[in-house]
């Protein structure tokens, strides 16, 4: 009697101690009135209500083609917020209709609560018993696709309105079966993570593939990878998705010409990725009177392409259409070198956003071509690297280049551009024209940006972008200004440390601080700088220590 006493004594306190955690962490709770009197709801109109009721949960009103991890949103929690809605459809019949329209539109299987709630419920996932008090925790994920898979298959209405289907990695290369029976029963689904094995054509996503190319007609994001490219080739004579918006292709070994065949078969393509392709050239680019050639894409990506030049570039962009639509454009290791990109620049009139990557190995002389000019590019990534056996006591040869974009830039032919991302730490001091002469006209002009620019540098691509703020130059400041968001480090490459370690630099160590950075660790008889009023402070405590030690 004692024993079931105690352990009910216990389940008692468990009770009493989860009741006042969920006050405290619910301080406004309340319990709910009844209200008399009409539903002011009931004369919204049903599309404005579901616009209202969107802002509950933000991300199932998301329309992109990226995965579960490439879509996740900061600050907050996605399966609370889809919780809080789902609740929301318990108000009223009006209230279930625009619900359900919401949820079911952009469908996110999350692993875990992003919040504090996880706690509880990883906790209670576990399957404990008497005598195993550590047991498997759930797979929380799968079940919910294996819910999800059971109430669309049970519900066509709501089957209809999934468009979007996203889950973590390791769920859907462990549930392909389950995967496989949900996609069956989705006629509108518009993108669905899928495991790896379908993109390389692998025996075990055959069925899940099959599904896809019979029941889901209206797919906008296909990827093909080494291993598929038989099915790739019979893509222009099955046209089983003609919406097809987004095509990424990775380590195919195709022929131009079925390249091309393919691309041209789908006409709603807007975005192409191509990468490592080592057989696709710049006949890509070639108009073919005879039969079918390359579609004006609006986004083109090119990495690892060697056999891809400015001239092929310059061929395609000679199309009236082409030039009309192209607006991002990735060149990418590529055998377009940077001192070409003045030609491409020359014929992409509407080119918003541009990044080139490109290995140097001798300097440039910026006098000997023409500078890059654009009026409408908003984005450059240019990303010029060296060899890293470089002499250290020598200028790298991709400065040669960053002076010559600093000369463009100067001169004022980006006068639409917003950022700026370049693999150079000089390029801020670069930036800023020299001053202007003592009795200049002050009413002339000033070289220089016309517009703030948010420059992004780092020395190494494994580094963070430090961001710096160009200003133009102005009436008072002829100059302008460089604003740098981030503490600057005293820290001098000529001068080792600044002068805020006082006159004695070799009174401290500079030490690596294993990410290209540096830690400065003062010697013993040095002191670390210090303000002012600290530097009294310290001063005279110093001394009460001494008498009080001595």
């Amino acid at each position: 009697m004692k024993f079931l006493q105690h352990m009910r004594s216990k389940s008692r306190l468990k009770n009493d101690d989860e009741t006042r955690t969920n006050e405290y962490r619910n301080p406004v709770a309340f319990s709910p009135r009844n209200r008399s009197g009409r539903d002011s709801t009931s004369r919204l109109p049903l599309k404005l209500l579901s616009n209202i009721l969107s802002h509950i949960c933000p991300h199932a009103a998301d329309d992109n083609c990226l995965s579960l991890e490439e879509s996740m949103r900061d600050g907050g929690c996605m399966l609370c917020d889809m919780r809080d809605l789902a609740q929301c459809a318990l108000v009223s019949r009006r209230f279930l209709v625009a619900t359900q329209t919401i949820l079911y539109h952009n469908v996110r299987i999350d692993p875990v609560h992003y919040c504090e709630r996880e706690v509880d419920l990883a906790a209670k996932r576990k399957r404990k018993s008497f005598f195993e008090r550590n047991g498997e925790p759930v797979d929380a994920p799968k079940q919910r696709v294996e819910q999800f898979s059971r109430t669309v298959r049970d519900n066509q209405s709501l089957a209809i309105q999934v468009e979007y289907l996203k889950m973590p990695y390791m769920t859907r290369e462990t549930c392909i079966a389950d995967l496989a029976r949900t996609v069956s029963v989705l006629p509108n689904l518009k993108y669905v993570d899928l495991p790896d094995g379908i993109h390389s054509d692998d025996r075990t996503c055959m069925t899940l593939k099959q599904e896809l190319e019979a029941r889901c007609s209206d797919l906008r994001k296909m990827k093909y990878t080494h291993g598929a490219e038989r099915s790739f080739a019979l893509l222009c004579q099955s046209r089983s998705w003609l919406n097809m918006e987004i095509l990424e292709l990775s380590r195919l070994e195709i022929e131009p010409s079925t390249l091309v065949m393919v691309l041209a078969s789908f006409p709603a393509l807007r975005e192409v990725r191509l990468e490592e392709l080592p057989m696709i050239d710049d006949s890509i680019f070639r108009r073919n009177p005879t039969g079918p050639s390359l579609p004006p894409i609006a986004s083109f990506y090119f990495q690892n392409t060697p056999q891809i030049t400015a001239g092929g570039c310059e061929a395609y962009l000679h199309r009236p259409e082409v030039r009309e639509v192209l607006t991002q454009l990735t060149l990418d290791d590529t055998g377009v070198r940077p001192d070409e990109l003045y030609r491409v620049l020359a014929k992409a009139p509407y080119l918003k956003s541009l990044r080139i990557r490109f290995m140097v190995h001798r300097a440039l002389a910026p006098s000997t071509i023409p500078p890059l000019t654009s009026r409408s590019l908003e984005t450059l990534h240019f990303e010029i690297e060296s060899p890293p056996a470089a002499p250290q006591d020598l200028q790298a040869p991709s400065e040669s280049y960053y002076q010559y974009l600093a000369l463009s830039t100067l001169a004022g032919n980006f006068p639409s551009l917003v950022s700026l991302y370049a693999l150079s730490t000089s390029l801020p001091s670069l930036l800023l024209p020299p001053p202007a002469a003592p009795f200049a006209n002050p009413k002339l002009p000033a070289a220089g940006l016309r517009q703030p620019l948010m420059l992004y540098t780092k020395s190494i691509p494994e580094h963070d972008w430090y961001l710096t703020v160009i200003s133009p130059p102005t009436s008072t400041n002829r100059r302008g200004s460089a604003t740098a968001t981030r503490p600057i480090s005293f820290y001098n490459g000529s001068t080792q440390l600044g002068p805020q370690w006082g006159h004695k630099a070799r009174d401290s160590v500079i030490v690596g601080n294993g990410f290209g950075g540096f830690l400065a660790v003062p010697s013993e008889d040095g002191a670390r700088p210090s303000s002012s009023g600290g530097h009294k402070h310290k001063h005279s405590w110093s001394k009460s220590s001494k008498g009080w030690m001595g």
